[in-house]
């Protein structure tokens, strides 16, 4: 069975009498870092960090500070940076999490067109026009 979703994880915590029981029944939680789930995707997806930086249109140097920790990107580099890695809509909603960003949020217009870009893999600059098309800021 898969992770369990935020909607499963707040009934299950709603039903506990005290969060202790809570604890430990369900520690789902996210502890890790963004280094070390950049580190994992880059793995899982055979890629280098040289060509991902190139496709995020981001500065070189930073981009490999990113990876190695030393910066926290914006939200919006990060965003760029899953562009790059072609990352799935699940993949980055966790790099976000991870990262202590919010989730995209369907209800939100500019990220309902940054989840409708991920799902269809259209890349960075295309998102980026119909970001511009749609009257939304582009990920900078």
């Amino acid at each position: 069975m898969g992770e369990k979703s935020t909607d499963e994880l707040l009934k299950i915590l709603r039903s506990k009498q005290n969060f202790d029981e809570y604890l430990r029944e369900e520690p789902a939680f996210y502890t890790g870092k963004m280094e070390d789930e950049l580190a994992e995707l880059l793995t899982k997806k055979n890629l280098k960090k040289a060509e991902i930086i190139k496709r995020s249109g981001l500065d070189r140097t930073y981009g490999y500070q990113i990876f190695s920790g030393i910066r926290k990107p914006t939200r919006d580099k990060l965003l760029a940076l899953g562009f790059g890695m072609g990352l799935t809509v699940e993949e980055m909603q966790r790099l976000l999490k991870v990262s202590e960003y919010p989730a995209l949020y369907v209800k939100n217009k500019r990220d309902s067109i940054i989840l409708f870009c991920l799902d269809k893999e259209v890349s960075l600059i295309e998102t980026n026009e119909l970001l511009y098309e749609m009257e939304e800021a582009a990920i900078e």
